[in-house]
């Protein structure tokens, strides 16, 4: 599903313009990523969490040389799915 029918299901399920619906989805998502930026994390009840996971530096390789690089460290959102969607999925 893209964010465009995602806006469409909404709108079509809650009875409200497009526009509207529009607002309430990039709402939701940019409050989630403002609240991951903050280094907060998210939890979706039923769903899943997001949060920011850190890697230090390491050393890796390059895949077409086989040169050894240093891989600096960075922050990267990850999301764990919660119990009760696991499963539902897994039926």
């Amino acid at each position: 599903m893209t964010k465009s029918q995602l806006i469409e299901v909404l709108a079509k399920e809650e009875n409200i313009t497009l526009k509207i619906a529009e607002v309430v989805v990039n709402t939701t998502f940019s409050s989630i990523e403002n609240a991951l930026i903050n280094g907060d994390r998210v939890e979706i009840r039923g769903i899943g969490s997001f949060k920011v996971k850190e890697y230090k530096e390491y050393k890796g390789r390059n895949p077409k040389t086989g040169e050894v690089i240093k891989v600096k460290p960075k922050k990267l959102p990850f999301f764990k799915v919660g119990k009760e969607l696991k499963e539902r999925v897994d039926k």
